[in-house]
């Protein structure tokens, strides 16, 4: 994307996750032409959504140009989803769903698809076999994280769910810490798309319960790392960070 496909029309468009997250939103409503690569989202962050942000951080940091097309879920009781449904066949996708990607011929869905394609553009899916293992190992152990935490958010008990999730951070933190270890970036010396995903969860749950990471000072390390990246940094301080919701307006916890 990006540099590569400045005349192309790419499209990420995705549903769920508000603006943004908690503390820090992205979302970026995009240059607005119609030849630039396009990314869009919803006004509020889903289990879905919170996939695209790692798409829009990845966007970000390789300096690629897109456009952010947003669909709107109406308010309780009904939660409108017609902006979304009305087009979700219309757009030639195997697989219709959000988040989606469109570059040129390209129609991508599934949210590590969209990133390992951006990736490979920039050389950051791994370069050795070791580095290859330890991203797909984590590619896969962060959507799990990713879907426990957004069943115990969406879940009606979730006030009874809370303090048993709260107390098992701590353990699910240790395994990420070891697993990055002395290391940079969590597949080695160099930053993987990975980084994106597990920057995204890490932040997450660091909104969620503020401790979350105070006894794994590699953690906060790798944090203040990645949000250090240059173009990561001015992404942050832009305007076109907007903040929160975190989730769906249905969601128990982050709809607000």
């Amino acid at each position: 994307m990006g540099r590569v496909l400045d005349s192309a029309r790419a499209c990420v468009c995705v549903s769920g996750r508000g603006c943004g997250r908690g503390r820090w939103a992205r979302t970026r409503p995009g240059p607005g032409a119609a030849e630039a690569p396009c990314a869009g989202r919803a006004p509020s962050r889903s289990p879905v959504l919170q996939l695209a942000h790692a798409v829009r951080l990845l966007l970000e940091y390789t300096d690629s140009h897109y456009e952010e097309k947003t669909y709107t879920m109406g308010d309780a009781p009904d939660y409108d989803r017609s902006q979304w449904l009305n087009e979700k066949f219309k757009l030639g996708l195997d697989f219709p769903n959000l988040p989606y990607l469109i570059d040129g011929a390209h129609k991508i869905t599934q949210s590590n698809a969209i990133l390992r394609y951006i990736a490979r553009k920039h050389n950051l899916c791994g370069e050795t076999e070791e580095e290859k293992i330890r991203v797909d190992i984590l590619e896969n152990e962060v959507m799990d994280t990713r879907i426990y935490f957004a069943r115990i958010c969406y879940s009606p008990d979730f006030e009874k769910l809370k303090p048993e999730y709260v107390k098992a951070i701590p353990d699910k933190m240790k395994l990420y810490s070891q697993f990055l270890g002395k290391r940079p970036w969590f597949a080695g010396e160099k930053l993987t798309y990975v980084d994106f995903l597990v920057y995204d969860i890490l932040d997450l749950h660091r909104i969620f319960e503020p401790t979350s990471l105070d006894a794994f000072p590699n953690l906060k390390e790798f944090m203040a790392r990645f949000e250090g990246l240059k173009k990561i940094s001015a992404y942050m301080k832009s305007n076109r960070f907007v903040p929160g919701p975190l989730f769906l307006k249905i969601a128990m916890w982050g709809n607000k």
